[in-house]
């Protein structure tokens, strides 16, 4: 059950107490594929290149899904994506959430997590729409250099606030903070390179300058056209996309390609949708920001595979 403006009176007082999770641990992260991604790449500034200057909240919704950001590698850079992931219950949004990004794998296989499974995992909010969440120890024992440290302790941030916002739990207009305590105390350094003394909001720059948000990796469609929407932030306001046909699990020739604009404008993190008609069978999708510098050259790519199929069989009564 969405928990919308209804609960906005209680913020007088904690919204959600504090759960021990009982999990059980585990030795290795869900999400990691190999040691790629467990450091920056070298070719990558100190400081993130993508342009996105502001990260809104994401709003209030009914769906038994919870949102889960992970980190996928772009460019020289490794940014943070969105999945939405089902889930049995609501009534634990932020809990429910974050046990997914520490638990789970991606449906993306671009993307990854370097959590590991905690053995116990709380979370509250106060009246000033501070989120306080409170995880084991164990949950950064994956050994990570600076630069996927600060990635991941922003993917918490990132994770805590869209399952409250989505929940209806916090006011979308105001900031909102994150409080991570470990084994209740605050001060720890986390994955050996993040202090969290003080309470995080959200990095803008971390934010994936590119994201395709449907269909998802691996979908299966019924019927045509096919709908990509997504985010993005370009310099012209423009993107790319391209549609390449996948054969033996690789993609193969480009099929169809062409531009699709951002309506807020240039330099403007905002929407994009367009329809797609091909044949049958199995693409990859991207969408990506033509570099200026080379000729044909993509930046900020982020692909999806999809299978078409003719319309669904349906059941005589």
């Amino acid at each position: 059950m969405r928990r919308g403006a209804a609960g906005s009176g209680r913020r007088a007082r904690l919204v959600s107490v504090l759960v021990a999770a009982a999990l059980m641990a585990t030795g290795c992260s869900a999400g990691i594929r190999d040691h790629n991604d467990t450091v920056m790449p070298t070719t990558s500034d100190a400081q993130s290149t993508s342009l996105v200057t502001s990260a809104p909240l994401e709003t209030p919704t009914s769906t038994q899904t919870i949102p889960v950001y992970w980190l996928g590698h772009s460019d020289s850079a490794v940014y943070l994506y969105r999945e939405f992931l089902p889930t049995p219950t609501t009534d634990e949004p932020i809990v429910s959430a974050l046990e997914a990004m520490m638990t789970r794998s991606p449906k993306d296989p671009d993307y990854f997590s370097v959590w590991n499974k905690p053995s116990r995992l709380g979370a509250s909010i106060s009246a000033k729409n501070v989120i306080t969440v409170d995880v084991s120890s164990d949950a950064f024992s994956q050994t990570v250099d600076a630069g996927i440290a600060k990635r991941s302790v922003a993917q918490l941030v990132y994770t805590a606030t869209a399952a409250a916002a989505m929940a209806g739990l916090i006011n979308p207009g105001a900031t909102i903070q994150v409080s991570v305590l470990v084994d209740g105390h605050t001060g720890y350094n986390a994955f050996g390179h993040v202090s969290l003394n003080n309470p995080q909001t959200r990095d803008p720059s971390l934010l994936a300058p590119v994201w395709i948000i449907d269909p998802g990796n691996g979908s299966t469609y019924h019927g045509l056209p096919l709908k990509v929407s997504g985010q993005g932030i370009s310099p012209s306001g423009t993107l790319s996309w391209s549609l390449a046909e996948v054969v033996d699990g690789k993609a193969g020739r480009v099929y169809q390609s062409g531009t699709v604009k951002i309506p807020k404008g240039p330099d403007q993190l905002g929407p994009f949708s367009f329809n797609l008609v091909p044949p049958l069978g199995t693409y990859q999708i991207s969408v990506f920001t033509s570099d200026p510098t080379a000729p044909g050259g993509q930046a900020g790519v982020d692909s999806k595979v999809v299978t078409l199929e003719g319309p669904a069989a349906t059941t005589a009564p």
